[in-house]
C-alpha cells in the first residue's frame, strides 16, 4: 500500500489507534500508539518520535531523539487489541540528519538486500526460517545474591506421567519422541491451529506445522519463503501471533534454544537461495544439483560459520544447544539431505525453482534482520571469492570417530568465542556498508558485558551437586 491508501484503509475498517512497531538492536520487538487521528500521509515522511536513549544498544541519553518511520507496505490489522488498531512496521531514522540509523537491524537487512543487488550476482534473496518453541504451562525463575532456580512444567512433560491430575491421562510424549504422533498424545494440535489461522490473518504463508522432537510441548510452524526483509517482519510476527496466542489459553511460549535437559533443544534452520529476475541461480549440475555459484554460497557460509555465530546463535544458552556428539549440528560440513551436517541440500523436489540449501545451526533468539543478513553477506563472500565448501560429508557425522572429524572445523562451544570469532572475522559483513564497525562493536561489548560476563558472576545450580562437598 502507498502512504494513501494506508490512510483510506484505517478508514475503511474504522480504526482508531495506530501501533508503531520497530526491532531494538538485540531483536526483540518494540511499540508504542498513537490515535488514529494523528495518521495522515505526512507520517510517513516525517515520522514519529520517541527516546532512543530507552532501547538497549542505541543511542546515549544526551543524543536520544530518534524517529520510527513507518512503512506503508507493512500496514495490517494487528489481531490481538480490543480496539480497531493498525500496525505498521517502521525504519529508525535520525531527526537531525534524517539519515536511516545504523544500528536499525531493519536498515541493515535493507541495505543486504541493496548490497546484492549493487553486485549484479542476483536481484532477491529468499529466506525461509522454521523456528522451533516450546509451550508452557508454567515457568518461574529467580536469581540473587544466595539463592538461585528455574523451574518449568507442562502438562505434556514426559516427568509427569506420575503426577496427580484427578485424573492422569497419560499420553504424555517420550524424551525425544514428540516428532510426531497424533493427539492425544500431541495435545496442542487446536492451539497451533489457531496460531496459523491467526498468522494467515496478518497476511503470512504458512506451510505446514506439528509437533516438534522433545516432550513438553514443543512445536514448529514453518513459513513459506520471502525475500529477506520481508521475512524478518514476518518472523517478528511469528514470534508475537505464538506468545500471544499461547496467553490466551493460560500458557506460555518460550524460543530458548535449550530449555531442557535431556531432550532436544530448540533451533531454526534457515532456507536460503539467490534469484536474478526469474531465473533460480541455485539450481545446476554440481553436486546434489546445485550450480556452482550455490557451491560458492555453501563455502562462504562454512567458512564465515564461526563468526556468523554472534549473530545467529545469539545468546549463552545457544550453546547449551550446540554440543558436539548430541541434536545440534556443530561440525561444519554439508550434505545432501543428512541432517547432522551445518548445511543441508533439501531433495524434496526436482524442480530448479525449489532448489535451496538449508543452514542448520541457527536458533531462534536470533534477530531475523541481522542473522540473514550476516549469511547473506557470507554467501555473497563466498561467491565473489570462489570459496570451495570442500568434499560433502554424506556419512552420519553424529556417529564419526574424533579421528575421522579430526580435519572438520566445528560451531564455537560458547557464546564469548563466536563474539572472538566475530571481531577477528568480519570484512565480509562491512562491504557495502551493510554493518559497520560501529554495530559489529556494540554487539560485542554489549553481549559480553550483559551477558557473557553476567553468566560468569553467577554459580550454578549444578555445581552444588559437583562441588559442594569438596
Amino acid at each position: 500500500m502507498t502512504p494513501k491508501e494506508v490512510v483510506k484503509f484505517a478508514k475503511e475498517k474504522k480504526v482508531t489507534m495506530v501501533d508503531l512497531k520497530f526491532n531494538d538492536f538485540l531483536g526483540i520487538w518494540q511499540h508504542f500508539t498513537i490515535p488514529v487521528s494523528e495518521l495522515d500521509e505526512k507520517l510517513f515522511e516525517e515520522g514519529a518520535g520517541f527516546d532512543g536513549s530507552s532501547i538497549r544498544g542505541w543511542q546515549p541519553i544526551h543524543a536520544s531523539d530518534m524517529l520510527v518511520v513507518p512503512d506503508p507496505t507493512t500496514a495490517v490489522i494487528d489481531p490481538f487489541f480490543e480496539e480497531p488498531t493498525l500496525s505498521l512496521i517502521g525504519n529508525i531514522v535520525d531527526p537531525l540528519t534524517k539519515e536511516d540509523y545504523s544500528r536499525d537491524p531493519r536498515n541493515i537487512a535493507r541495505k543486504a538486500e541493496a548490497y546484492l543487488k549493487s553486485t549484479g550476482i542476483g536481484d532477491v534473496a529468499y529466506f525461509g526460517p522454521e523456528p522451533e518453541f516450546f509451550v508452557f504451562d508454567d515457568i518461574r525463575y529467580a536469581q540473587n545474591q544466595h539463592s538461585g532456580f528455574y523451574f518449568l512444567d507442562s502438562v505434556e512433560g514426559q516427568w509427569n506421567t506420575g503426577r496427580e491430575e484427578n485424573p492422569n491421562l497419560g499420553y504424555k510424549p517420550r524424551y525425544k519422541e514428540g516428532y510426531f504422533p497424533v493427539p492425544p498424545t500431541d495435545s496442542q494440535q487446536d492451539l497451533r491451529s489457531e496460531m496459523v489461522r491467526v498468522m494467515e490473518e496478518v497476511g503470512l504463508r504458512v506451510e505446514k506445522h506439528h509437533h516438534e522432537v522433545a516432550t513438553a510441548g514443543q512445536a514448529e510452524i514453518d513459513l513459506r519463503f520471502l525475500p529477506l526483509v520481508r521475512m524478518a517482519d514476518a518472523l517478528n510476527w511469528y514470534k508475537y501471533i505464538v506468545k500471544n496466542v499461547a496467553r490466551r489459553h493460560g500458557k506460555t511460549v518460550t524460543f530458548m534454544p535449550k530449555p531442557i535437559f535431556g531432550d532436544n533443544g530448540s533451533g531454526m534452520h534457515t532456507h536460503q537461495s539467490v534469484w536474478k529476475g526469474e531465473t533460480p541461480l541455485f539450481a545446476g549440475d554440481r553436486y546434489g544439483g546445485l550450480s556452482e555459484l550455490a557451491m560458492h554460497y555453501i563455502g562462504g557460509i562454512l567458512k564465515h560459520a564461526p563468526a556468523l555465530a554472534a549473530f545467529t546463535n545469539p545468546t549463552t544458552n545457544s550453546y547449551r544447544r550446540l554440543v558436539p556428539g548430541f541434536e545440534a549440528p556443530v561440525n561444519l560440513a554439508y550434505s545432501s539431505r543428512n541432517r547432522s551436517a551445518a548445511v543441508r541440500i533439501p531433495m524434496y523436489s526436482p524442480s530448479p525453482k525449489a532448489k535451496r540449501i538449508e543452514v542448520r545451526f541457527p536458533d531462534p533468539t536470533a534477530n531475523g534482520y541481522l542473522a540473514f543478513a550476516a549469511m547473506l553477506m557470507a554467501g555473497l563472500d563466498g561467491i565473489q571469492k570462489r570459496m570451495s565448501p570442500g568434499d560433502p560429508l554424506d556419512k552420519d557425522i553424529y556417529s564419526l570417530t574424533p579421528e575421522e572429524l579430526k580435519d572438520v572445523p566445528s560451531m564455537p562451544a560458547s557464546l564469548e568465542e563466536a563474539l572472538e570469532n566475530l571481531k577477528k572475522d568480519h570484512e565480509f559483513l562491512l562491504q557495502g556498508d551493510v554493518f559497520t564497525e560501529d554495530v559489529i562493536e556494540t554487539w560485542i561489548e554489549y553481549k559480553m558485558a550483559n551477558e557473557v560476563n553476567a553468566m560468569r558472576l553467577r554459580p550454578h545450580p549444578w555445581e552444588f551437586a559437583l562441588y559442594f562437598d569438596s
